[in-house]
């Protein structure tokens, strides 16, 4: 069964939060919580992640493009670990 990484801000606490979802089910959990300060640049990723989905202009195809920015910077940075 394969995980889909979800990704969202904490703007209280400045985090990024990391969660997964195995497909086929409805269950998230949280995978870890990621301090700006440690990756600023996953951090603006993420945001613009978000940004894309308030556009009143949506385009699946750019969301798309940008998840797998944050998949491959996600990816990069566990490595790094």
């Amino acid at each position: 069964m394969s995980k889909s990484l979800l990704f969202a801000i904490d703007g209280n606490t400045q985090e990024i939060i990391v969660s997964d979802s195995p497909k086929g089910q409805n269950t998230i959990v949280c995978v870890e919580r990621i301090a700006r300060e440690n990756h600023e640049e996953l951090y603006n990723a993420v945001v613009t992640l978000t940004s894309i989905t308030h556009s009143a202009h949506f385009d699946l195809s750019i969301f798309k493009a940008m998840d797998k920015v944050c998949q491959l910077m996600y990816v990069k940075h566990t490595e790094s670990k």
